[in-house]
């Protein structure tokens, strides 16, 4: 049996159009080195800063360290599976996660993986943790506020969207109740939240979620935890995960509050790994990139020019103190970056004035632009009488004759004090906190008992949701004061009838 030559090519021909390449060429290289969280390898001459490399038994890392003769690596996972002398190859990826509006409502881990039991997250959007802050060019001026609920902070250290603002003071004094409270208070604010939570316990970021759950707070906000027990690098990379899920929506024009909780604690994971991989110490053994580690990422947040959608990133990070001490490097560094800080003290934190924010020694460097009007009209002099009262709190203390002027000054500030307490969890509408500190500083509260003071503040809020909704209305929609006669006649009508009901409880 002979077969033709035209046979044979057309087989080899039809052979050939079937054909396909599936070559693939790897680049990988030998562990030389395993151990807390970190793996060295050789080999890897063509590996890029922040890629990730896969290791033969399928966990992943990320390049920390390009040396000349190894690449230093930190794992992102279980490492005890890892030995000397297994592979490890480039995977051509640098570090991601995975973003998009499937995100919102999940408690995720640093690497975007959820972790909350509701199953798979829909989304086939990745985006890279590290990305170039917006230029000076790309931003918008901080003018639009962004309400916390909390007549302290909305009145006397304001914060705009698209504004830096550091929460600092001891453990313990309500610094994460502050974040918490001001992401309950964007409730249908047209706001995407995003919690990133750095070597909290598991129970206390439990608790934190079912806080949020209870107050329909999911709805609207993204979970991302880095508990105690992960590996360093995980805790490390925690808050660029939450920078990057937060970009996705600033964006696409939407407004993004973001809290790091804490700093402090990613920053001892950096030192942490840095020590591991052989960085030269610097100051109190951190790494000399630590400022460069906290001022690349708050740098992410920003108000975008109205060219490329006006979104925003509303960074709210949280250190910790030692004693109060603001002059520490972390506390010192991150002041720098932001722009502004709300100080917790312990002091006033445990006399029972909750939230416990120094007056004096906050400061928000965007200011009145991140006020509505009205706001701006009735809290203006009030960080003053709070300054001038604890000046003679304190000094009162030592004379008895004081004269009129002076005990004035006193009873409007001790009254102050006690309007700009508040309950945890009960974040309250800015106008509503527009309309309590316009009676404080017109009088209304003057020839009040102290202790009746926030019985005086309930009671106005339920009156004037009955009575007067037209006025608080218009404080919401303008930003600005209604007719002034109007709201002194309200008030008026208020107060009397409070003086009445209570001195038939006085007569009883």
């Amino acid at each position: 049996m002979s077969i033709k030559a035209e046979e044979i090519s057309a087989l080899i021909k039809k052979q050939l159009e079937g054909y396909k390449d599936d070559l693939t060429v790897d680049e990988t290289g030998i562990v030389t080195y395993i151990g807390d969280g970190v793996a060295r390898a050789y080999g890897l001459d063509n590996a890029l800063s922040g890629e990730l490399l896969e290791f033969q038994n399928g966990v992943y890392g990320m390049v920390q360290n390009l040396e000349s003769n190894n690449v230093g690596i930190v794992i992102l996972g279980d490492y005890t599976g890892i030995r000397e002398g297994d592979t490890v190859k480039c995977t051509g990826r640098i570090m991601e996660v995975p973003v998009g509006d499937a995100m919102v409502g999940r408690v995720v881990n640093s690497l975007g993986q959820p972790i909350d039991g509701k199953g798979d997250i829909d989304t086939d959007m990745t985006a890279p943790i590290e990305h170039k802050a917006p230029g000076i060019m790309d931003r918008h001026s901080v003018d639009q506020p962004l309400q916390t609920g909390i007549k302290a902070i909305d009145a006397l250290v304001p914060i705009g969207r698209g504004q830096r603002e550091l929460i600092i003071g001891d453990r313990k004094t309500g610094k994460t109740s502050i974040a918490i409270d001001t992401i309950l208070n964007q409730k249908d604010q047209n706001m995407i939240c995003i919690y990133v939570a750095i070597g909290q316990k598991d129970s206390t970021v439990m608790g934190q979620v079912d806080t949020l759950k209870k107050y329909g707070a999911m709805d609207y906000t993204i979970v991302v935890n880095a508990g105690p027990s992960e590996p360093a690098p995980l805790l490390y990379i925690a808050p660029y995960s939450g920078a990057t899920m937060g970009e996705y929506f600033m964006n696409r024009k939407k407004d993004v509050l973001i809290v790091f909780d804490d700093l402090t604690k990613q920053a001892n994971a950096y030192r942490e790994l840095s020590l591991i991989l052989r960085r030269p110490p610097g100051r109190e053994a951190y790494p000399g990139d630590i400022f460069y580690t906290h001022s690349r990422l708050l740098e992410r947040a920003a108000k975008l020019n109205d060219k490329l959608g006006g979104g925003s990133m509303t960074a709210l990070p949280i250190v910790e103190t030692q004693a109060g001490d603001v002059s520490a490097y972390i506390p010192t560094n991150v002041i720098s970056i932001t722009d502004g800080q709300i100080f917790l003290n312990s002091d006033m934190f445990y006399a029972g004035d909750c939230p416990a924010i120094d007056a004096g020694t906050s400061v928000s460097r965007v200011g009145g632009d991140a006020q509505i009007p009205a706001m701006k009209k009735v809290a203006g002099t009030l960080r003053i009488d709070l300054a001038s009262y604890h000046e003679l709190e304190s000094f009162a203390q030592f004379g008895s004759d004081l004269d009129e002027a002076t005990k004035a000054k006193l009873d409007r500030g001790a009254r102050t004090v006690e309007v700009l307490k508040q309950k945890l969890h009960d974040p309250i509408p800015v106008e509503k906190q527009v309309l309590i500190l316009y009676c404080l500083t017109h009088g209304y509260l003057d020839k009040l008992p102290v202790d009746d003071v926030l019985k005086y503040q309930n009671q106005i809020f339920s009156y004037f949701d009955d009575s007067h909704e037209d006025l608080l209305k218009h404080i919401k929609e303008t930003g600005k004061l209604p007719d002034l006669d109007a709201m002194n006649k309200a008030i008026d009508e208020f107060s009397n009838i409070f003086k009445s009901s209570a001195q038939k409880v006085a007569d009883k």
